[in-house]
């Protein structure tokens, strides 16, 4: 008996790009982090990915269930990170450094620089999204290493970096609505950058 399961993917890439924009508006100073941002980190970021990883896992999908939930955990991480030293219940847990959180970018940079070479086989749409967060948090861990210090005149890491963070988002979101149109009309909607198939 066969089972038809779904493609997650595009509620994946659709959490991960929504939160990744909403996030770096904060960081090109449109406003504060407040907690909408952690709502979205916990739930459409984490938790909806979290999911879709499993999702993935079910489809025998290994790049798939890696990714989302690699990156669904660094959401709920990173919400983590924020509330836990302003938590009653846990007292006496610092806020993390700035050389502590460029730690933490640098490594989720790593990780997302050789998940890269996993999207060779892919379409062009998912190699922009990899490589740009790959770009995203090597910003990230600039500013916090550097104390977010002023580039071209009075242009900071953060605001580069909310710009760039924008822009990678944006990809995920179109590559997300892309992956469900184009299933849904079984035709290209939404051109991807599809990869032609050499024969054997």
């Amino acid at each position: 008996m066969s089972e038809n399961l779904a493609n997650a993917a595009s509620l994946g890439l659709l959490g991960f790009g929504l939160t990744t924009v909403l996030l770096n508006l904060v960081n090109i100073g449109l406003f504060p982090l407040d907690s909408m941002i952690l709502a979205m980190g916990l739930v459409y970021g984490g938790i909806a990915q979290v999911i879709v990883g499993i999702m993935e896992y079910r489809r025998g999908n290994t790049f798939g269930t890696t990714t989302f939930t690699s990156y669904g955990l660094f959401w709920l991480s990173l919400v983590i990170l924020i509330v836990l030293p302003n938590t009653a219940v846990f007292k006496g847990i610092n806020t993390p450094t700035g050389t502590a959180m460029g730690a933490y970018f640098i490594m989720w940079g790593l990780l997302s620089f050789a998940m890269f070479f996993g999207t060779l086989k892919a379409n062009r749409a998912l190699q922009f999204v990899f490589m740009s967060v790959t770009v995203l948090f090597f910003l990230l861990a600039a500013r916090d290493l550097t104390g977010n210090t002023a580039i071209l005149g009075n242009f900071r890491i953060d605001a580069l970096a909310g710009y760039e963070g924008i822009i990678c988002g944006s990809s995920a979101i179109y590559l997300g609505i892309a992956e469900l149109l184009n299933e849904v009309y079984n035709k290209t909607v939404m051109p991807i950058g599809a990869i032609a198939k050499i024969p054997s």
